[in-house]
């Protein structure tokens, strides 16, 4: 992957990159259609009052239910709070 940007399915490495960062697994409250999305919630930031916490075990089944993988930026110029939840057939 280009410009510093890596995917992962690997648990304890996405757990270590999102508390690193002072994230917390989430979910987005309201989905059209009874949906599930995963986010990383970052306290401070754009995803106040849309975001619901969960628990990383529910975070992480939900990861393994819908096949999906975790793109990041490991190292930029400052730290990145970039992430995107990706397929697995991408990654």
């Amino acid at each position: 992957m280009q410009g510093g940007l890596k995917s992962t399915i690997d648990h304890k490495e996405i757990r270590r990159w999102i508390e690193e960062r002072g994230g917390k697994p989430a979910r987005v409250k309201d989905v059209s259609g009874g949906g599930y999305l995963l986010r990383v919630d970052f306290p401070g930031y754009s995803g106040h009052g849309s975001l619901e916490e969960v628990s990383w075990e529910e975070f992480f089944d939900q990861l393994e239910k819908n096949n999906l993988a975790f793109l990041y930026e490991e190292k930029s110029e400052k730290v990145s709070r970039f992430n995107k939840f990706i397929s697995r057939d991408n990654a």
